[in-house]
C-alpha cells in the first residue's frame, strides 16, 4: 500500500518511539499536520514560538535521554529554530528538526517563505538532509535519528519540500543503518587504558573533572565507582553537574570562571587531571596557558576532534563514556591495587582546608532578599529531587552554586552557547518527560522574557512548571561586568520598566505570587510547590549582588575574586574619603 510523504514521517516517528512533537504549523507542512490532527499515539505541543519549540524539545531530551523532535514551517518559522538548534549543538543535545520547504521545482526562485536553511544551519548542526525524492524519505528519517542519537550526539535538520509530503511511495523501513564515512569508536584502546592506570597509580594529587558527556553516556554509576575505588577527589563542569552526587564526600563542586575557591586550586595543584566526557572550554581553564601547570593529563571522550584541541593530553582516550570507564574499572579492580584511602589521605586534606579557607557563601541580607537564599530554600524544600532548569547569567550561576546537584539530568542549562530565553522552554520539556516530577525554571528578570510566551503553552497543557524569577531590574551578569571592569558605566544594562509578573502570569491564566523581604520567601516556595498549576514567583532581590567566587576572563584559575575582598576595598574608599 502506497503513503503519503507525510504519512511516512509520522509512521517513522512512530518507528521511533516518539511521543511528543513540538512545533508550529505553517503552509507547506499544513499537509503534515493534518496527518497528525487524527494520530492517537504522537502529541503535538503547540508552542507560541519556534525557538520555544527547539528549546522545549532540548529539554525533554536533556531529561529523558531520548531524542526532542521538532516541526516547523519554512522560512521564517525555519530560521526562527536556528538558536535553538545553535544551543543544542554546543551542548551536544540529540535533537531531530523537521522544516517545511516550497516544492522542489521552485527552491532557489525566491518564492514566498523560502529560505535556505539548510545552508544557514550547516555550521551549527551535526547533519542535514534536504529531500528531493520521496522515495529517500523513510531512509532519511532513519538515519536522522540514528546520527543525532549515536556516537557524540546533536541536532540533526531534516528539511521537506511541500511535494515530498504531498508525492505517496510504498513505505520501506530499513532495519540497519550503515554510513560508510560515519563510524563512532565506542571501545577504548585497552592500552592507553591501561597507561591511564599506570597514571593513576602514581598520582599523588589526582582529580577527576566530570562534563556533560557523562550525563549523556549515562555513566554517573562508572564514575562514582572510579571516584571511590580510587580515593580520587571529583570537580564537575557546569555542563557535568549532577553527574557526581553534589553531596558526595569526594565532591568539590564546579570548577572555572564561577567554580569554588578548592575545585580551582586542585586543578592548579594536581599532578593528574581525569577529564571525562569535557572539552577544555575557555570558561573551564581560564587562560589555557596557566591551566593545571603541573598535571599530566587523561582525556576520554567519544569525539576524538575534542582531544587535544585546547589543552595538551598526556593519556587520549576514544569511546564512550561508559564503556571507557566499564573496561578502566574492571582492569582496576584486577590489578595489585594499594589502599588507596591512605594514599590519598595528604591530598583530601589539603582539599578540606583549602575549601574551610573560602567555603562557597554569602553575606545575609536581613531583610533585604539574597539570591543565594532563595536557591538554598529551593533546595532545601525539594531534598535535591527537583528538576532545575535555568535561564542564562547571575541566575544559572547561583542556581549552579547554591544548589546540590545528586542525580543526573536533574540540571537543564545552556552551557555552550548561553542562551537566554533557555531554560522556561526547557522546563516545559522537562514536565512533559517527567510529568510526576517537580520542574522549576530559576531565572532572572531580563533573560524570563525573552520566551515568556511561552506561559501559554504551559497553562494550556496542563504543565504545572514553577518559575523563580530572582528579579534585580537588571541584566545581572552583565551589570556585574559594569561595575567591575568598566567603572560602573551601566549602558544598557538597567531595565527600567519590567513588568508586573504577578499580573502578568495571572493574565495567562497561570498564578503569580510574589517575596519582597526574606521572610516571604520560604511561604511563597512552599505555596507555589502545592499549587497543581503553572506558578511564577517574583523575588525581589538586593540589585547590588554579585557572582563570587570570579575568574576574570583572560586570568588564570589562581586569580579569583571574593566578596570580601570588594567589601575591604569599599572600605579604603570610604576611610580615604
Amino acid at each position: 500500500m502506497k503513503m503519503t510523504g507525510s504519512e511516512i514521517i509520522i509512521e517513522c516517528l512512530k518507528r521511533e518511539g516518539v511521543k511528543h512533537v513540538f512545533g508550529y504549523p505553517g503552509g507547506v507542512v499544513l499537509n503534515l499536520f493534518d496527518t497528525l490532527y487524527d494520530d492517537k499515539d504522537i502529541k503535538v505541543i503547540l508552542t507560541r514560538h519556534e525557538q520555544g519549540a527547539v528549546h522545549a524539545a532540548d529539554g525533554y531530551a536533556r531529561a529523558s535521554g531520548k531524542p526532542g523532535v521538532v516541526l516547523v514551517t519554512s522560512g521564517p518559522g525555519a530560521t526562527n529554530t536556528v538558536t535553538g538548534i545553535a544551543t543544542a549543538y554546543m551542548d551536544s543535545i540529540p535533537l531531530v528538526v523537521m522544516t517545511g520547504q516550497v516544492p522542489t521545482a521552485m527552491i532557489g526562485n525566491d518564492a514566498f517563505q523560502e529560505a535556505d536553511i539548510v545552508g544557514i544551519t550547516r555550521s551549527c548542526v551535526k547533519y542535514n538532509f534536504l529531500v528531493k525524492d520521496i522515495n529517500d524519505l523513510a531512509r532519511i528519517m532513519r538515519e536522522a535519528f540514528f546520527i543525532a542519537t549515536s556516537g557524540r550526539p546533536g541536532p540533526v535538520l531534516i528539511d521537506l519540500p511541500k511535494d515530498v509530503t504531498v508525492n505517496k511511495t510504498e513505505f520501506e523501513w530499513p532495519e540497519k543503518v550503515f554510513i560508510r564515512s560515519y563510524n563512532p569508536t565506542y571501545e577504548g584502546n585497552r592500552w592507553m587504558i591501561e597507561k591511564a592506570i599506570t597514571e593513576i597509580g602514581r598520582a599523588k594529587k589526582p582529580l577527576i573533572v566530570a562534563g556533560g558527556g557523562c550525563i549523556t553516556a549515562d555513566a554517573s554509576k562508572e564514575l562514582r565507582e572510579l571516584a571511590e575505588a580510587a580515593s580520587i577527589p571529583v570537580t564537575t563542569t557546569l555542563m557535568g553537574l549532577g553527574a557526581f552526587p553534589g553531596s558526595h564526600r569526594l565532591c568539590i563542586g564546579m570548577l572555572g570562571m564561577h567554580g569554588t575557591y578548592v575545585a580551582n586550586r586542585a586543578v592548579q595543584n594536581a599532578d593528574l587531571l581525569i577529564a571525562i566526557g569535557m572539552r577544555f572550554d575557555d570558561r573551564v581553564t581560564g587562560k589555557i596557558e596557566g591551566f593545571a601547570p603541573n598535571a599530566r593529563i587523561i582525556h576520554i571522550d567519544i569525539d576524538p576532534t575534542s582531544i587535544r584541541k585546547n589543552v595538551r593530553v598526556d593519556v587520549p582516550v576514544v569511546g564512550d563514556v561508559k564503556r571507557v570507564l566499564q573496561q578502566l574499572n574492571k582492569m582496576f579492580r584486577e590489578s595489585a591495587q594499594e589502599q588507596w584511602d591512605e594514599v590519598r589521605k595528604s591530598w583530601l586534606r589539603q582539599l578540606d582546608e583549602w575549601n574551610a579557607e573560602h567555603p562557597m557563601g554569602y553575606t545575609p541580607g536581613g531583610d533585604v532578599i539574597k539570591p543565594q537564599y532563595v536557591v538554598e530554600k529551593i533546595y532545601e524544600l525539594t531534598k535535591g529531587d527537583a528538576i532545575i532548569s535555568t535561564e542564562v547569567g547571575q541566575n544559572q550561576m547561583w542556581a549552579a552554586q547554591f544548589y546540590k546537584y545528586d542525580k543526573p539530568r536533574h540540571w537543564l542549562s545552556s552551557g555552550g552557547l548561553g542562551t537566554m530565553g533557555y531554560g522556561f522552554p526547557a522546563a516545559l520539556g522537562a514536565q512533559l518527560a517527567h510529568p510526576e516530577k517537580l520542574v522549576i525554571d530559576i531565572a532572572g528578570d531580563g533573560s524570563i522574557q525573552m520566551n515568556i510566551q511561552e506561559l501559554a503553552t504551559a497553562v494550556i497543557n496542563k504543565l504545572p512548571v514553577k518559575v523563580a524569577i530572582l528579579n534585580n531590574r537588571f541584566l545581572g551578569m552583565v551589570r556585574q561586568w559594569q561595575e567591575l571592569f568598566f567603572n560602573e558605566r551601566y549602558s544598557s544594562s538597567n531595565l527600567d520598566v519590567v513588568p508586573d509578573f504577578v499580573l502578568l502570569a495571572q493574565a495567562y491564566g497561570a498564578v503569580g505570587l510574589r517575596a519582597t523581604k526574606t521572610s516571604e520567601v520560604e511561604p511563597v516556595l512552599k505555596e507555589a510547590f502545592r499549587t497543581k498549576k503553572v506558578v511564577m514567583m517574583d523575588f525581589v532581590i538586593d540589585w547590588r549582588e554579585k557572582v563570587y567566587p570570579m575568574v576574570p576572563a583572560g586570568a588564570t584559575l589562581d586569580h579569583m575574586l571574593f566578596e570580601e575582598k570588594e567589601k575591604k576595598a569599599e572600605k579604603r574608599l570610604k576611610a580615604v574619603k
